[in-house]
């Protein structure tokens, strides 16, 4: 079992530090919750005594804040990391690891297993756009609490606030990212003490901790169960992020902040919402803005919960981000373009595709839906889609990687997968109503990261698969036919083993080779990051030809550049500044006989066509590169 570093040798006000970033980052999503869950769930609440319909409310938020969040992700699944990192691509390398891998790390096959885990993922770029809708949705309807009338300009506020909100995405996050911490915990400290307030409104609100309540209510309403589990889901929503984000300050911080502070503050304030819906049985207005008194205060709660919800908006956006980054390392997307928007912090980066499909489905949501009850519906599918991926992936982590004994994987997992499913089933009776949308995101989202890692697949095969081997290629640069001219050429090669095609059609069209040539090959392997002394290898295949192979993890993102600067370091006599770089530029044509649909073919050179080209995405000097067409047909 991997484990987080010991932080033990850690001094105090780091952790306090860690804590309060933590606070920022990871519970935006879970910590906005209160914002429109209780309202949801009264709104599906069954025709039953307030106060007995109430407390079955509260006792299964609490149970399933306990269950999901400190049972199963703290306790168990935040323990699954791969070098402290978390997330669902981690799950996917642990569950890879043993079990076979090619010579770069990266497991070839697309198994159902893989398919699995890769459509946990593609759900979670779903709730990156719904996410930041709902959050601020939910915020700016507080207005409406003391002055209805406000009701019209709800929806043009949510799109005003996103529309800024994804404009400021390429100026980089960091300098905003400052005040997150502080202000998600000013958030916390006002959730838990407008709670703590109001349960002196109904005291009864403490017989929820008792579970019976919340199975009373599913067991003597059956008809409405599903219904109450669907809004109950709204109460874990994000706890996904707190294993997604462990990388960034590392598992003891986030328990920390999570028990100290998050934990509390959203139980006294659920509790202080139900004490308040129990003691104003008539009252229709959205009991979290109800827990503040009108006037001043209340309009500072709205503000307050605006601001939360940005914060929330941005961790989800920041995520999507690097879950994009993530794939494209691993081979399952396409490249785009990323650009780096903080020097001192590889983490901070900005996608500028992704945040523009973000921008346009969190303001259509907005718009489309034009409530946070509407959007409730589409929202909760795609979350508890992704805890049961997560649980089956770790089940594949306990038995693979950690080697655990069958009973004891599957009888911890299976009770997972049945809280899981519960939950995942009880929204089902919302797809007709808006659920449709994460899903079909989703299909189309699972539809390009399998098609483009099956196509990578096939075209790995069909080019290298009769490449000649390094012997005849010295041969062949002894040649009295090959004449060879000063300078240096990098052929990018995309496996290292055989001989790249440009190379050889640089021979067949031009009859000569530079003295120092370098086949350079960078892979990505399964870990977050790659330790600086197994960055490169480089190895002298004679005749002045060099061959290196380059090594990152799928956080990282490569530069040709440095790796040259290691080539050179090492007594290769490159020159950057003149070194010529070649590149396969692929023309995609369908009809072949390639192991995938015609449809897949045909997405396949579609998304061939427009992603960003190899040598931008290494971003090397357009002077400085030579591109060979390759037509292949698959």
């Amino acid at each position: 079992m991997n484990s987080s570093p010991a932080d033990s040798s850690v001094k105090t006000p780091v952790k306090l530090g860690l804590c309060l970033g933590a606070l920022g980052i990871v519970f935006g999503d879970i910590g906005t919750s209160p914002l429109y869950t209780m309202k949801e769930c009264l709104h599906y609440l069954p025709d039953v005594d307030k106060t007995e319909g109430v407390l079955g409310i509260l006792s299964l938020m609490f149970w399933a804040l306990v269950f999901e969040v400190c049972f199963k992700y703290i306790a168990f699944v935040m323990r699954a990391d791969n070098r402290g990192e978390g997330g669902i691509f981690a799950l996917l390398a642990l569950s890879h690891k043993g079990n076979g891998s090619d010579g770069q790390g990266i497991r070839r096959g697309l198994g159902i297993s893989t398919i699995l885990i890769l459509a946990g993922a593609a759900l979670l770029f779903g709730d990156g756009v719904i996410t930041p809708a709902i959050s601020v949705l939910g915020a700016a309807e507080g207005f409406v609490t003391f002055n209805p009338g406000f009701d019209r300009y709800v929806v043009p506020t949510a799109v005003v606030i996103l529309a800024g909100l994804f404009l400021v995405q390429r100026k980089g996050t960091d300098a905003i990212g400052r005040l997150f911490g502080p202000v998600m915990l000013v958030w916390f400290l006002v959730l838990g003490t407008l709670g703590a307030i109001h349960l002196f409104d109904s005291l009864a609100v403490f017989h929820a901790l008792n579970p019976m309540y919340g199975f009373k209510l599913l067991w003597t309403h059956p008809a409405q169960a599903t219904a109450v589990l669907g809004g109950i889901v709204l109460t874990i929503t994000g706890a996904e992020a707190l294993y997604a984000d462990m990388g960034h300050f590392g598992r003891p911080a986030i328990v920390r902040a999570w028990y100290f502070v998050v934990f509390p503050g959203l139980l006294l304030n659920y509790f202080g919402q139900g004490a308040y819906a129990i003691s104003h049985p008539l009252d229709t207005t959205n009991p979290f803005f109800a827990l503040a008194p009108d006037g001043p205060l209340r309009v500072g709660l709205v503000i307050l919960s605006i601001f939360a919800a940005i914060i929330a908006s941005q961790a989800l956006i920041s995520g999507t981000f690097s879950l994009t980054r993530q794939a494209i390392q691993l081979g399952y997307f396409p490249r785009l373009k990323i650009l780096h928007t903080n020097a001192e912090y590889e983490g901070q980066i900005y996608v500028p595709f992704m945040n523009f499909f973000l921008a346009a489905g969190s303001i259509a949501v907005v718009i489309g839906f034009g409530s946070s009850s509407n959007l409730a519906a589409a929202y909760g599918i795609a979350v508890t889609g992704t805890m049961v991926v997560t649980s089956y992936a770790f089940f594949r982590v306990t038995r693979l990687n950690w080697k655990w004994p069958l009973l004891g994987a599957l009888s911890l997992c299976v009770v997972f997968l049945v809280f899981d499913l519960v939950f995942f089933g009880s929204n089902f009776h919302k797809i007709s109503d808006g659920g449709w949308l994460p899903l079909g995101m989703a299909v189309v989202i699972l539809a390009v990261m399998h098609t483009w890692k099956s196509g990578r697949n096939e075209i790995q095969e069909k080019i290298y698969g009769g490449a000649i081997t390094e012997l005849e290629l010295s041969a062949v640069a002894k040649s009295k036919s090959i004449v060879r001219v000063s300078g240096s050429a990098v052929f990018m090669v995309a496996t290292p083993k055989g001989t790249p095609l440009a190379l050889l059609h640089h021979l067949k069209a031009n009859k000569c080779l530079q003295q120092t040539v370098v086949l350079l090959t960078i892979g990505t392997v399964e870990v977050p990051a790659v330790d600086d002394e197994e960055r490169m290898t480089l190895e002298s295949m004679g005749e002045g030809i060099w061959r290196a192979v380059g090594r990152y993890g799928y956080m990282e993102s490569p530069s040709v550049t440095k790796l040259i600067d290691r080539i050179k370091a090492q007594g290769v006599p490159v020159n950057p500044q003149s070194t010529t770089y070649y590149f396969n530029r692929e023309m995609i044509i369908t009809g072949g006989n390639a192991r995938m649909f015609e449809w897949q073919k045909s997405l396949y050179a579609f998304l061939s066509r427009n992603a960003r080209p190899v040598k931008d995405y290494y971003q090397i000097m357009p002077t400085q590169i030579i591109e060979i067409g390759l037509p292949v047909q698959l």
